[in-house]
C-alpha cells in the first residue's frame, strides 16, 4: 500500500475521532451509567493508523502575515509548554450542523513533529487550551469561542506537551464547527491562510476533507456552500405590524 494510500486511511479514522471528540466534549456531561472504561482501557480500544518514521525539515523564519492575536507562550525554550487555560477555546454553544475541515499532511517519506508544530501554531496565532489542542479565537472576546480549531490526525488527537519534542505525526487537521463566532464565510477566510501558512512552515501539503490536494475549484466551492450557509442562518426580518 502507497504512503498516500495509508495516509488517507490514518485521516479517515482521524476524522470520525474528532468528530465524535467534538460531540462529546461539546455536550453536557450525562449521569455515568454502569462500568466506566479506565484511559488505558479506554485508549487500547483504539484503532491507531500507522506512522511514517522519516524526520521532515522546513523553515520557520518568516512570521504569519494574518491578523495578529495575543497569546500565551508556550515556552519551548524554557522548558515544558502547557496550556494556560483548559477553557480556552471551549464552544460557548454545545449544538452545530456543520463541521468544515482541512489537513496539512507531511509530503511522502516525511512527518511532522510535534515541536515544529507548536512553533508554527504561535506563529499564525493559534492558541492551546480545551481538549489539548489548538484553537483561532476572537481577540478581545475568547468567550465567544474558537472561530476553528487544530488537532492531531493520531489518536485520540490531542497535543501531548509534556512529550511534545518527541511527537511525530503524518498530518494535522483543521476544522471549524458550523455556526461559529463568526459568519461561516469569515471563518473560512480566517482559517484557509492559516491552513495554508501552517503547510509552508511545515514544509507540508493541504488536502481537503476527502483527503484530495486542495485546488481552486474545491476552495470555490467551499466558500458558495458556506455563503449558501449565511443565507439559510440570517435572521429573518421583522415583521411590520398591521395598520389600522
Amino acid at each position: 500500500m502507497s504512503d498516500m494510500a495509508m495516509l488517507r486511511i490514518g485521516i479517515l479514522i482521524a476524522g470520525a475521532i474528532l468528530i465524535a471528540a467534538i460531540i462529546f466534549f461539546g455536550r453536557p456531561k450525562k449521569p455515568s451509567q454502569g462500568r466506566r472504561l479506565e484511559p488505558t482501557e479506554r485508549d487500547n480500544a483504539r484503532v491507531e493508523p500507522s506512522l511514517a518514521t522519516d524526520e521532515t525539515a522546513y523553515e520557520t523564519d518568516r512570521d504569519y502575515s494574518g491578523d495578529d492575536v495575543s497569546q500565551p507562550e508556550l515556552g519551548l525554550a524554557g522548558g515544558t509548554p502547557t496550556a494556560a487555560d483548559s477553557h480556552l477555546g471551549k464552544r460557548a454553544t454545545q449544538d452545530f450542523d456543520k463541521i468544515v475541515s482541512l489537513y496539512v499532511a507531511a509530503r511522502a517519506g516525511q512527518v511532522l513533529r510535534g515541536e515544529d508544530i507548536v512553533v508554527a501554531a504561535e506563529k499564525t496565532g493559534l492558541i492551546f487550551g480545551h481538549m489539548n489542542v489548538f484553537h483561532r479565537l476572537i481577540e478581545g472576546h475568547p468567550e465567544r469561542g474558537p472561530i476553528f480549531s487544530m488537532a492531531n490526525i493520531m489518536q485520540p488527537g490531542s497535543f501531548d506537551m509534556a512529550n511534545i519534542r518527541e511527537m511525530e505525526t503524518p498530518a494535522i487537521a483543521f476544522f471549524l464547527t458550523l455556526p461559529a463566532p463568526v459568519s461561516a464565510l469569515e471563518a473560512w477566510e480566517k482559517l484557509l491562510p492559516n491552513v495554508e501558512r501552517m503547510a509552508e512552515l511545515l514544509n507540508g501539503v493541504v488536502l481537503d476533507d476527502s483527503r484530495n490536494t486542495l485546488g481552486r475549484q474545491r476552495i470555490q466551492h467551499i466558500r458558495e456552500e458556506l455563503r449558501a450557509y449565511d443565507r439559510q442562518h440570517e435572521a429573518p426580518p421583522l415583521t411590520k405590524p398591521p395598520r389600522w
